[in-house]
């Protein structure tokens, strides 16, 4: 097992399926130490836990070991593990459907790790009849702000810009099932799963 390669496929991995290290580490019944150690190439998982954690992905122990996925593993999956790439300097929004070198205005951007927002942070969703709109009470200030909001089905992404002073405001085809994805200038990127509010 080459430890480098292995934490960056477990970066990698964990990083699309919207994990935050903690998260794993629960998961795993590990600390978020040991997780992060991992991925910066300077230790292995037990390999006790490699079964489990190769389950979690939703892969083989064998990929883990090898520290890359082939081509079919790379393609497998659904739009849900799409990731987004916001420059800090223009705020450009970039999104990839795979591992991808993405630059901007002269630096590296890397992929967001997305959050499952608190209850108290969720978007709104309300059935209108045909579509949902989509509101949050968040603060939209020059300084603290959603810059866009994004609707991720199995299948297709729609990327909604929102600027300072808007009321944050998407409209939606209805569909069944889904992800919001957003991102909060200062706190990062959140989801939730898309649970339509009848009125």
């Amino acid at each position: 097992m080459n430890q480098i390669k292995t934490g960056e496929l477990i970066r990698q991995l964990r990083t699309a399926s919207g994990l935050t290290q903690r998260e794993l580490a629960e998961r795993l019944s590990v600390s978020d130490k040991a997780v992060s150690k991992w991925e910066c190439g300077n230790g292995s998982p037990d390999i006790s836990l490699l079964s489990e954690l190769a389950e979690v992905f939703g892969t083989d122990v064998q990929t883990l070991l090898a520290g890359e996925l082939n081509r079919n593993e790379k393609e497998k999956g659904d739009m849900k593990r799409l990731n987004f790439y916001v420059c800090k300097e223009c705020g450009n929004i970039i999104t990839a459907t795979g591992e991808a070198s993405v630059t901007c205005c002269g630096s590296r951007l890397l992929p967001l790790e997305p959050k499952k927002a608190a209850e108290a942070d969720m978007l709104k969703v309300e059935d209108m009849g045909g579509e949902l709109f989509v509101t949050a009470g968040h603060e939209m200030k020059k300084e603290h702000y959603i810059s866009f909001a994004a609707y991720v089905s199995d299948s297709s992404a729609m990327v909604f810009r929102q600027y300072p002073e808007w009321d944050m405001q998407v409209r939606l085809p209805l569909y069944r099932s889904g992800r919001l994805v957003w991102y909060c200038t200062k706190h990062g990127l959140f989801y939730q799963d898309l649970r339509p509010h009848r009125k």
